[in-house]
Order: structure tokens, then sequence, then C-alpha cells
């Protein structure tokens, strides 16, 4: 059995051979030894695609806006190998379903789908009406919005929750309807069975066995059969992303995505395999998926020695690789993107995840009370070794539909307001109107829009009287 683990100088990755298997980790080291070179790297978890992927999307996205259902239709029998009898699945088919779901997983998804609806309900907006000066009344109301598509990926993977992530929520907003996409199965030309029961708990109303980067097309632009919908919601592979990346100028869309991401900021004290196990459950995503480790000294008196405590749960990754089905992804997604630093302090650490601002944050200190107030960038934020990641992903009743690649600096998770426009009423009565007229002709002049400084002052002024 070889154990090695890297430290600054050494080099950008550590090896840990556990029973004959080999688990390389990236970046190993204290941050404040990072090459900028492996700085950049690390960083780098960019949602633009390549141009093999931006090309083939934007060539899918003018097929179908051009050729409609004939487009999805070909598209089907092309990349999926399905030659389909009908675009849109029966409402049938779904109730049926559900109705031949194992007990415990509907139990499950039902579970699911009352705490993703409790989260979302008690956040709903409400009306705004404010008075800046007398005779000046401005109000904001939130409309929901006439129709949204909600997109489940099929084929290698399934993912029902992201089928209840979007519907449930747009349920509560009061969307007038929900439309939902995913790839037609080899077998029966249908979206996955668990696709299509998530799908009837989640009251979705009309669903479509479409998928990929035509999917997302014919919700943006709407063909024959597919209803053009007001907003794009959920995940899906690179040309998924990349045509509601290209399409977000026709539709609203949640947020670019990319691979999944899990940063774990880590205490000397905290148990390496509680770590270990978030860190694999994140990598066994996607070969690309980002699972990034910091440990800083514990707030306790002797602080405790992240080198050691680092060397741990390198240990711990390797041993539980051993017994993951999708070991092999976990070895890759590791080698790629993977990460066990350390650094000098828990401050330390949050300033790391304020520059690194990742999908999941997962902290585990003793003094995370106090830490966890300072993080401002990041997707979600579990608190605790009991929060797993897991947990999120599927029944806490928080979305998961989250921002990627170090987009959480500037995008939100998919929220209740996702699902909403803001509809702005102003009304000036006659003496606020004379109030405004001078200033707002003297605006108006410095910006030499004579015409609009007309239509003010013919509201009169101070000591005039107000147009009849």
């Amino acid at each position: 059995m070889r154990e090695s683990t890297a430290v600054a100088g050494d080099g950008p990755a550590s090896d840990v051979d556990v029973a004959g298997n080999v688990v390389s980790v990236r970046f190993t080291g204290a941050l404040d030894a990072l090459s900028a070179a492996d700085r950049r790297a690390l960083f780098d978890r960019t949602t633009s695609s390549a141009p093999d992927v931006r090309d083939r999307t934007a060539e899918i996205v003018a097929q179908v806006r051009s050729g409609g259902d004939a487009a999805l239709r070909s598209l089907a029998r092309e990349l999926d190998g399905v030659a389909l009898e009908a675009l849109e699945v029966p409402r049938a088919a779904a109730a049926r379903a559900l109705e031949q779901l194992a007990p415990d997983l509907r139990r499950a998804f039902e579970r699911a789908a009352r705490n993703i609806a409790e989260v979302h309900r008690a956040a709903l907006p409400q009306p705004i009406v404010t008075s800046p000066e007398p005779g000046i009344v401005i109000a904001r109301r939130p409309d929901p919005l006439r129709r949204v598509g909600v997109y489940a990926p099929g084929g290698r993977a399934t993912y029902p929750s992201s089928v209840l992530m979007g519907a449930i929520p747009a349920r509560v907003a009061g969307v007038g309807e929900v439309i939902l996409c995913s790839p037609p199965d080899h077998a029966t030309g249908r979206p996955a069975d668990v696709i299509l029961a998530a799908a009837a708990i989640a009251g979705v109303d009309r669903i479509f066995a479409i998928g990929g980067a035509g999917a997302v097309a014919a919700m943006a632009y709407g063909t024959e059969q597919v209803p053009r919908v007001d907003r794009v919601l959920g995940p899906g592979n690179a040309f998924v992303a990349e045509a509601k990346l290209q399409l977000s100028g026709v539709v609203g869309i949640d947020s670019p995505a990319g691979p999944s991401e899990l940063l774990v900021l880590a205490d000397t004290r905290a148990d390496a395999d509680v770590i270990a196990r978030e860190v694999v459950a994140q990598a066994e995503h996607d070969p690309l998926a980002c699972a990034v480790v910091v440990v800083f000294p514990s707030a306790a008196a002797d602080g405790g020695n992240p080198e050691e405590q680092a060397v741990a749960i390198t240990r711990a990754i390797a041993r539980q690789v051993d017994a993951q089905p999708r070991g092999a992804i976990v070895r890759e997604s590791l080698a790629t993107s993977g990460a066990v630093l350390t650094a000098v302090s828990g401050e330390t650490a949050v300033a790391f995840a304020g520059e690194y601002a990742p999908e999941h944050l997962l902290v585990i200190a003793e003094d995370a009370d106090t830490l966890v107030p300072r993080v401002r960038n990041a997707g979600t934020v579990f608190v605790g070794e009991c929060s797993s990641n897991a947990f999120g992903d599927y029944m806490t009743g928080a979305n998961h539909v989250l921002p990627t690649g170090g987009l959480a600096r500037s995008y939100s998770g998919l929220s209740i307001l996702d699902f909403y426009r803001w509809t702005t009423v102003q009304q000036v009565d006659r003496r606020a109107a004379a109030a405004l007229a001078g200033d707002v002709a003297c605006f108006a002049e410095s910006e030499g829009l004579p015409g609009h400084a007309a239509a003010a002052r013919a509201w009169g002024g101070p000591g005039e009287e107000p147009a009849s």
C-alpha cells in the first residue's frame, strides 16, 4: 500500500493507493502556496462550451426554429435513436406511471414534494405600495408567469427530483401552465417512468418526449405542438446548457449551468470520513464535477494540524472510492478538478469560498455559527456534518437548481421569485403633478428632450395653475 500526500512545492496532485486502487487528487497543499497557474485552473469552471458544442447547438436551434415538429422528430431519430409516434405524452401515461411506482419511492417523492411546496410557499412575494411624496403612489405587483417549461435529463441519468424542483414552485407561484420536456426512452418512446410519475405528483400540465438542445429551442420558440414558454429551467448536458445561453435573449432562463460542484470548509476536528462521503457523493455526478476541501485549524485552544487532517481526508476518500459502483467517475473527477487544501484560519477559508463561489458549500467547524454569516457567494450553504448535500438534493425542500462555475457571485438558486415578473404601477395626482413639473422640465432640458419638458410644464409649477 503506497500513500503519499503532496505539500506545497511537491507538485499539483496527491496519489493515495488503498487496496490496490489509486485515487489522484489534482490540487493539494496550502492555499497560499498554489501557483498562479494552479489557482487559475482550480477556479476555471467556466460554463462556456467548446466550439463544436456551440456550433452544433446553434444548428439544432436553427433547425427547430425553421422546421418545428418535423425537426424534433428528425432529431429524435438522429440523437435518441427513436422514431416518435407522438411528441406529446398522454397525461394518462403519467398517472399510470405514478400508480405503478414502488410504494417506498412514491412515499419519498411525495414527501419531497410537500417539503418543496412548504419552503417555497413561505417565500411568496407580496405587492409593494409606497408614496415618496404626497400625491405620488408607486406600486409593484408580482404577476405569475403565463407558462414555464421544465427540462428533465434522460438517457444515461434521469432526475425526477429536478421535475419536482422545477414544477412544484411554479404551481405554488400560480403559473398558468407548466410543461415538461424529457428525452424519450428507446424502448417506450416516452420519458422514463420515474420522470412521468414525478410529473404527475408535481401537477405538470403537458409532457413532451423531446430532449437536448432541441427541447430548449422548442420551448423558446414554440412549434406546432409545443407551446412557447416564458421561462425555461432545469439541468441538462452541455448542449442543453448551451442552448439556454444562446436562447436567453428569446426566453427567460434560470441561470447558466455547468458541472456540479461542492466546496467543503472543515476544521481539524471534523470527521474525515464524513467529509470523504460528501466528496465522493459529489464526484460521482460527472467526470467534470468539482469537489474541493479546505481544512483550517479548529477554534479550540490547540487548533490541531490542518496538514494531518488533509492526509486523513485523502486516505478516507481513497478507502470509500473502492466501494463505489461509480468509482471510475469519482476517480476521474478528483483527478481533473478535485482538491484537498489547507488554510491558516477559518477566515482565510471563508475568503477563499467567496472567490470560488461554489454551487454547494458545506461548513463543518466548531465556530460555524461565526463563519457562516460571513459567507456571501454560494448557491446554497449546508451547516454541520449532518447537513449532507444529498439531503438538499432531494428532501429538505430548498431548491437544488443552483448557479455553478463561480456564477454564485451574481446569481441565486432557483426560487419562487423566478416564476414571477413584476408590474410597476404609477399614479400622480394634480397637485403632485404641479409640484413635479418645474424640476422634471429642468431635468428633461438638460438631456435635450424639449418634448418631455413641455409635457411636464403643461401641469404647471409653483405659483402656476395646472393645465385643465
